[in-house]
């Protein structure tokens, strides 16, 4: 039997940490730390995490004039996904933010026909439709008390429009721009407005929560937000975005069996449904693949 290579068990690594991401959030997010202090409080130490690395590796964080507008919108639609991220997985579960999010591919082909980018064929709108009544099944799916309130799905919904928003703004960054440089400059211009905004939570928060949470903390930043920007990228690089982005798609379902087992969460039958449906119309869908940003 082949031995998987290198890149294959970087890829898998990638996908690994991000399926963990969501549950190790919701672990933090009903142990003690506010959504936006958390999100915040992440956000200023891969961003920290991200320029030194940028200046050991290249000496420069300078941004052409030309594309501060662009890296601006990136960071302010950044910010938007970031207060829909954390609130999604307060008001409902990881299991269920992962099956919403597993729409992302659908809402960034149409952020390419909004921006101009994008000419989509006949079948995309079928499996978009398909996609969009599997977001709605587990929206229905998750009005219970087990799985989380309608709220959350609308947030989760928008999380995943505006990552695909944010995927699509970073592209042509990526074509004059490392990784790290981006994600230094962009994650600052949205640390400036996370941080004003959770300012009542930071002064609020009681930090005495342990060390297991902190080490949560510390992982879902080092890993699933600057680790995986390494590997994804150069992922990218190696195999190009349509093989990369194929398997990342599995991502989000894989989530929500870490989620199930690692946080005893319950899938209802509409909700597995739902998810059945999102992918289906994923692959009915099936167009030249867009890359994606790194995890949340």
């Amino acid at each position: 039997m082949r031995r998987p290579t290198t890149l294959e068990l970087m890829l898998l690594a990638t996908i690994g940490l991000w399926s963990l991401n969501l549950t190790v959030s919701r672990y933090i997010l009903t142990h003690g730390l506010q959504p936006l202090a958390y999100g915040s409080a992440r956000y200023l130490l891969a961003a920290a995490v991200f320029c030194g690395i940028t200046l050991v590796a290249e000496r420069s964080l300078r941004i052409a004039p030309r594309d501060l507008g662009l890296v601006l919108a990136a960071g302010g639609v950044l910010y938007v996904n970031q207060i829909a991220f954390v609130y999604a997985l307060h008001e409902s579960t990881a299991s269920v933010l992962a099956l919403l999010l597993g729409a992302t591919p659908i809402f960034a082909a149409i952020a390419g026909v909004l921006l101009g980018t994008e000419t989509l064929p006949r079948r995309f709108w079928s499996g978009a439709l398909l996609s969009f009544a599997g977001v709605a099944l587990v929206a229905l799916g998750a009005g219970d008390e087990v799985s989380g309130s309608l709220v959350g799905v609308l947030l989760g919904v928008l999380a995943a429009a505006t990552w695909a928003a944010y995927s699509m703004l970073i592209t042509p960054l990526m074509r004059r721009y490392s990784a790290s440089r981006i994600s230094t400059v962009v994650l600052s211009v949205t640390c400036v407005p996370l941080t004003v905004t959770a300012l009542p939570q930071l002064t609020d928060q009681d930090w005495s929560l342990g060390w297991a949470v902190w080490l949560l903390v510390l992982f879902a930043t080092l890993g699933p937000l600057v680790a995986t920007n390494v590997m994804w990228f150069r992922s990218l690089d190696r195999i190009g975005p349509a093989r990369a982005t194929l398997a990342a798609n599995l991502q989000p379902f894989v989530a929500a069996l870490v989620a199930v087992v690692l946080l005893s969460e319950s899938l209802g039958l509409l909700e597995v449904a739902g998810g059945v449906l999102i992918a289906a119309g994923i692959v009915a869908a099936r167009r030249r693949a867009v890359p994606s940003a790194p995890g949340e």
